[in-house]
């Protein structure tokens, strides 16, 4: 591909559904089409977070008044909580980008992103933008105005701070700075090879009205968002229920709105809006050069459209689009001409795409790709060539037959691992590695494997762009598209992401291979000083595409083996070396996604003593704790309602229950009595954090205490003890301020207060200029036994490897047996 071609392709990129490759072509998308077509105005939304987007008012200006919409989120959402799995971070953004896509499906608009990493809760600004680096996330605002060029600029929050979330006034500065920046050709002129300088008519606060914060007032410019389309057959309350609603590991599921609904703006800067958004901004066809010609033609052509026979319209469609491809706005030539090019192929009744035999192939191996093309109407559409990964098959005008499906087969080469583009390097805390300019703001990999068709319709050649995708039928669910994986000849995962080390005895550390090709090779694992690796390698041959195989190693800690190592496993094939594991998140609601992270695992040398044996863990929003301690050796037994509810549960030594296991498990308020009566009979029962909202059961311990949305996000604060002598903290590890280094993103969330005085309150600890709070872990005896709840983020730190966190927890599941228990 050369160079022209690849910018095109990185600039101009069509939308996929995992549900089909083919836009919709019913009649009323096609109506809904010709009106888009007549207007020639945009609106950016900018926000921090997959959910911090008015889904009502994108969807009202996307598919009511038909301006290009767009939504840009500072982050794909990393830090939050999954409701659904236990995917954690970057796994967790992956996940929340498909959502934001699928919403952005329902309401219309598009998806853009900058480079920032959501690292967890933020209090302020201030600490946001300099873990972010403000340059350059703000350059990525930039260029996402300056290549979207819109006409109005809304933010979701303010500067000043009532959105609440540090990330949330971020992307207000961001977006208010970048209102002018970009607009000056002096700041980040490296971008100006491939966009110009725009000024933003007005940048406005889509103001709000959360919970106890109004932010809304009547002098306030309003819009009433809750009317009706009878094109759709909905409002658009409901249009924004059914986009909001898949944010599905964040437990967005929304009821349709019908009716009137206001939202209301404060202008930050321009000038404000007196009776329309767009005031001073001409939305017509007036707006470019000889435009008013075009303005005609669509009216006459929307005017005569016969819903019966739409294949009636293709003669004067190609023929505006002609005039189209003459005007001189380059911007609105491209937007149009691919709006139009999509109103022609459906009105054409044409159908075409390309998909591929196999869901997975390897680096540089053959892709046997299957086009198919169906004319429903006529035998008027010619095809003149399909290019797929720069091969090209011509077929010089070939007439397709009136409705009768026809199929081309082609071969081409896997030339690039499909690995999600912020992903393919290491990255800092705040901010993804972006490979080049021209990813910048893609929801998605812009190259990912693609066919370009060309027809000659009415005598004029037409170029459509499909994404290549895998095509099944299941017994179930019929038809099922998924993206296409290319991934390196042989993937080696590292059976766990840590292997804790608490004394001089060796470890096996087991790696499950598979080929995606024919391979031969070895799989090592790379020397590291400290540590004794045996054996130096394992020789394969003879693997085929889909054999999967194990081996071990013996990994044996040596005298001066530091702290923390990093070991990583590489398979040679075929002369080449490969550092890749597979891993793969599929959900219901989401296309499947596939990812090849580094094969790599943590060495932690801890001094850490473990008293008891065996868990109970009763799940709750997802984490991967359960994997950690049987890392450490316990026997961790996921507990059933049936077993808690009729069991014995005086064989565990402890039970624990999942973050947010009391918003998401609804029966935990028929099973708390039972687990209260194991502690009260000599049980140790551990409560990991809850959301103070959506509580199944008012009172979690055998006292009162009450969760409350105050954290302490700053990793390193201070850590004071106020109870030296609790056995938390001295059973059977003995716990210093050292054990509080190096923990990540932050130390708790949704602290306790209003604490009985039947707790021991154990931790003190606060955000600098913030007063201290002592709601992080509590402990309090009930009966013969121990109840314990922390806000401490032990679900962040157990799988990162925290050696201190790891101390502190082992010391919550191990009750003194003779001992009294605070």
């Amino acid at each position: 591909m050369n160079r022209f071609k690849l910018i095109a392709a990185l600039l101009f990129v069509t939308s996929f559904s995992f549900a089909q490759t083919a836009p919709p072509a019913d009649i009323a998308t096609l109506r809904q089409n010709f009106k888009k077509l007549d207007v020639l105005g945009s609106v950016l939304y900018v926000a921090a977070h997959p959910d911090d987007e008015n889904t009502r008012l994108l969807a009202y200006l996307a598919q009511e008044k038909h301006y290009r919409t767009g939504y840009l989120s500072m982050t794909h959402g990393d830090g939050g909580q999954n409701l659904l799995g236990n995917e954690q971070s970057e796994l967790l953004g992956l996940i929340r980008t498909q959502e934001l896509l699928a919403a952005r499906k329902v309401d219309g608009a598009e998806q853009f992103f900058t480079r920032a990493n959501d690292f967890g809760f933020s209090k302020g600004p201030e600490e946001t933008l300099k873990i972010w680096n403000k340059e350059k996330v703000l350059s990525d605002v930039v260029w996402v105005i300056r290549k979207f060029r819109p006409d109005v600029i809304i933010c979701r929050f303010p500067t000043t701070g009532e959105g609440g979330h540090g990330h949330h006034t971020s992307s207000a500065i961001l977006a208010q700075e970048a209102f002018t920046a970009a607009a000056d050709p002096k700041r980040f002129p490296e971008q100006l090879q491939y966009v110009q300088p725009w000024q933003a008519r007005r940048l406005l606060w889509n103001t709000f009205n959360f919970g106890t914060t109004n932010t809304t007032s009547p002098d306030q410019f309003k819009i009433d968002v809750g009317v009706y389309n009878p094109s759709l057959g909905k409002g658009y309350g409901e249009l924004a229920a059914e986009s909001r609603s898949n944010h599905k590991t964040q437990g967005f599921g929304s009821a349709r709105q019908r009716g009137e609904s206001f939202e209301y703006f404060k202008t930050i800067l321009g000038d404000a809006p007196q009776n329309d958004l767009m005031d001073g901004v001409n939305t017509t066809w007036k707006r470019v050069k000889d435009g008013e010609s075009i303005d005609a033609a669509i009216n006459i052509i929307s005017k005569s459209f016969d819903a019966d026979n739409p294949e009636q319209s293709v003669p004067a469609l190609v023929k505006l689009l002609g005039k189209i491809e003459k005007i001189g706005d380059v911007y609105w030539r491209a937007q149009k001409a691919k709006e139009l090019d999509n109103l022609i192929a459906s009105c054409a009744g044409l159908w075409f795409e390309s998909y591929v035999a196999e869901p997975a192939y390897a680096l540089g191996d053959s892709i046997h790709v299957r086009s198919q093309v169906i004319d429903r109407y006529s035998n008027k559409v010619k095809l003149n060539s399909i290019s797929v990964n720069q091969t090209e098959t011509k077929f010089n005008s070939l007439v397709i037959p009136a409705n009768q499906l026809q199929t081309y087969n082609s071969t081409v080469l896997a030339d690039k691992i499909t690995q999600p583009y912020w992903l393919e390097t290491a990255h800092s805390i705040g901010t993804y590695n972006i490979p080049g300019q021209l990813y910048v703001g893609n929801p998605e990999n812009p190259d990912l494997p693609a066919a370009t068709f060309e027809f000659i319709i009415e005598g004029k050649a037409i170029r459509f762009e499909r994404r290549l995708a895998y095509k099944y039928v299941t017994p179930v669910n019929g038809e099922i598209y998924q993206p296409v994986e290319i991934a390196p000849p042989v993937t080696a995962n590292i059976a766990s992401q840590d292997y804790i080390f608490n004394n001089s005895y060796p470890q096996t550390v087991t790696i499950k291979l598979r080929s995606y090709t024919n391979s031969n090779g070895s799989i090592s694992l790379k020397s590291l000083a400290g540590w004794k690796i045996v054996p130096e390698k394992f020789d394969f041959s003879g693997k085929t595409k889909g054999d999967e195989w194990t081996v071990a190693f013996t990994v044996s800690p040596t005298e001066h083996r530091p702290v923390t190592s990093v070991l990583e496993a590489v398979a040679t094939v075929n002369g080449k070396a490969f550092s890749m594991g597979v891993q793969h998140i599929k959900y219901d609601h989401i296309p499947n996604i596939t990812l090849f992270p580094p094969s790599q695992a943590k060495l932690i040398d801890i001094n850490l003593k473990i008293a008891g044996k065996k868990i109970g863990y009763i799940s709750g929003a997802g984490d991967l704790v359960p994997e950690a301690l049987r890392q450490v050796g316990y026997d961790v037994h996921e507990l059933t309602e049936k077993e808690i509810m009729n069991g014995d549960l005086s064989g565990y030594d402890a039970i624990v229950t999942g973050v947010r296991a009391y918003n998401v498990n609804e029966r935990l308020a028929v099973e708390q009595p039972k687990l209260l009566e194991y502690v009260k009979n000599g049980g140790n029962l551990l409560i990991q954090y809850n959301n103070n909202s959506g509580l199944v059961t008012k009172q979690i311990g055998p006292y009162p205490f009450k969760p409350v949305n105050q954290r302490v996000t700053d990793e390193n604060a201070k850590i004071t003890i106020l109870d030296e002598q609790n056995p938390v903290l001295n059973y059977p590890n003995k716990i210093t301020q050292d054990d509080f280094n190096g923990w990540i993103q932050e130390r708790g969330l949704y602290f306790v207060n209003d604490i009985a005085p039947n707790y021991k309150q154990v931790l003190q600890m606060n955000d600098p200029g913030e007063a201290p709070n002592n709601g992080a872990l509590i402990t309090g005896a009930y009966g013969e036994g121990r109840f314990i709840y922390t806000s401490l983020a032990f679900f962040r730190q157990l799988p990162a490897g925290v050696p201190g966190a790891y101390r502190l927890f082992i010391n919550l599941l191990s009750k003194p047996k003779a001992q009294a228990i605070p």
